[in-house]
């Protein structure tokens, strides 16, 4: 039977977000309904609603709950399983099927359509794909930003990098996702683990989570800083000067400026013996960069993306979650803000305005 649900809506013209009760379906073959406890508040929100669309948008990408009901189909969960839901599919290689996008109908007639999921609801409805089966035990509120915030910025380190004991790693941007790859290079060993941001009370929190170095980039040059910080006096480039920059720089941020600070700020090539250093983007970009050709050919250096950390959640989520029981990822601390479901504007708000050092998760 239909399952009421109270959920944030984006309209498609310009204004708050609305919160609207509907009734979700019952699930077809593949999807399974589930009543949430808490989702996170992401930052890459933000880009939808200033973005132009066609439709009312569903919100909402990261959470935990409980499963309510399933498809037909559904065999990795059933009714009273503890989940996480997520935007990345749990196992991409697992049949040949694509996942549904959520989509609902809205009591005036409108469509409300998601990227792929929504969990700014007490309650949602999600192809089978995002939802992930863990433990009873796990903590039902600051594990929901495992789905998002965890797995992009660890992911980014462990999977689209492959970051080793011993390389040196700047990370710039250290809200959720930054502070994330903080962590995940801390867990490996990298070292030095350079944070960057323009925020001192961020900059102090990163320290918190692992970071050796901080840099202030509103009040000294990040690239300047952190080639002084890895200078290598006994390798040399191709210019015949000393081996500066870190091993891999991430852009946890997607501004401009950013963008065009990792790869210059990534290791200068040991000519004829090693190659450069590898500059990640990991932030939602909005526009276009400029980068030199001729640092990125004479220093042989690698920019790459990485979306969702390379995850695959079946593989990963246990990973992260182990990490928190073992207190290496400590999500209490990291979850800075809370916010119940009729406060979203002021999530929403707060999270543009800078206010929220940490990670913020909308508690139901």
């Amino acid at each position: 039977m239909p399952t009421p649900a109270r959920v944030v809506v984006l309209p498609k013209e310009n204004g708050p977000l609305e919160i609207v009760s509907v009734d979700l379906p019952d699930p077809s073959a593949h999807q399974v309904v589930i009543k949430q406890f808490a989702s996170g508040v992401c930052h890459s929100q933000l880009h939808q609603m200033h973005n132009p669309r066609e439709t009312s948008v569903l919100l909402g990408h990261e959470s935990t709950g409980t499963v309510l009901q399933v498809g037909a189909e559904v065999t990795h969960v059933a009714p009273g399983d503890m989940v996480l839901v997520t935007w990345v599919p749990r196992n991409a290689t697992e049949g040949d099927r694509a996942p549904e996008p959520a989509r609902l109908e809205l009591p005036n007639g409108d469509v409300a359509l998601s990227q792929n999921v929504f969990t700014w609801s007490d309650h949602t409805i999600a192809d089978e794909q995002y939802v992930v089966k863990v433990g009873d035990d796990i903590d039902r509120e600051v594990t929901a930003i495992i789905g998002c915030a965890v797995m992009t910025g660890a992911g980014a380190v462990e999977n689209t990098a492959g970051v080793k004991k011993g390389d040196s790693v700047a990370i710039f941007g250290v809200g959720g996702v930054g502070l994330s790859a903080v962590v995940a290079a801390k867990a490996i060993g990298a070292d030095p683990i350079i944070a960057v941001d323009l925020d001192d009370e961020k900059l102090a929190f990163a320290r918190q989570f692992g970071a050796s170095h901080t840099i202030n980039a509103g009040e000294e040059n990040p690239v300047k800083t952190i080639k002084a910080l890895t200078t290598q006096e006994s390798k040399r480039s191709i210019s015949s000067r000393p081996v500066a920059g870190a091993d891999f720089t991430f852009d946890c941020i997607g501004l401009k400026q950013t963008m065009e600070q990792i790869v210059p700020a990534a290791r200068t090539g040991f000519f004829g013996a090693e190659p450069g250093g590898t500059a990640v983007l990991v932030g939602v970009p909005q526009t276009n960069v400029e980068l030199s050709a001729a640092d990125m050919l004479h220093s042989e250096k690698k920019f790459i993306g990485s979306i969702g950390g390379s995850c695959s959640p079946d593989r990963d989520f246990p990973h992260y979650i182990e990490w928190f029981e073992k207190g290496l990822l400590d999500l209490n601390q990291m979850v800075t803000a809370r916010y119940k479901l009729d406060d979203i504007n002021d999530a929403a708000h707060a999270l543009e305005s800078g206010q929220i050092s940490g990670r913020a998760i909308m508690v139901i």
